[in-house]
């Protein structure tokens, strides 16, 4: 089941977003859920088939070492795109 939820979130930040979410072929609704899914996988377990089509077919495609930090490494890329 669907639900509304509003959020605040600066202009800019919304407007890229948007971009972003059409060059992917998605809405910014998919998006945002799709985020929150993965910051809550651990919590939560998602089953393969509650995840977007798109999500699925990327699972997996990437093999790391044990030692990588994608938190440490999404923070830095981040940073540097919106300067903060």
């Amino acid at each position: 089941m669907n639900t509304k939820l509003t959020l605040t979130i600066e202009k800019k930040v919304i407007e890229v977003a948007k971009v972003y979410a059409k060059e992917k072929g998605q809405s910014l609704s998919e998006m945002v859920e799709n985020y929150f899914k993965f910051v809550t996988l651990s919590r939560n377990k998602i089953k393969e088939k509650q995840l977007s089509p798109n999500v699925r077919k990327l699972r997996g495609i990437i093999k790391a070492d044990d030692k990588f930090d994608y938190k440490q490494i999404l923070t830095e890329e981040l940073s540097k795109k919106y300067g903060i």
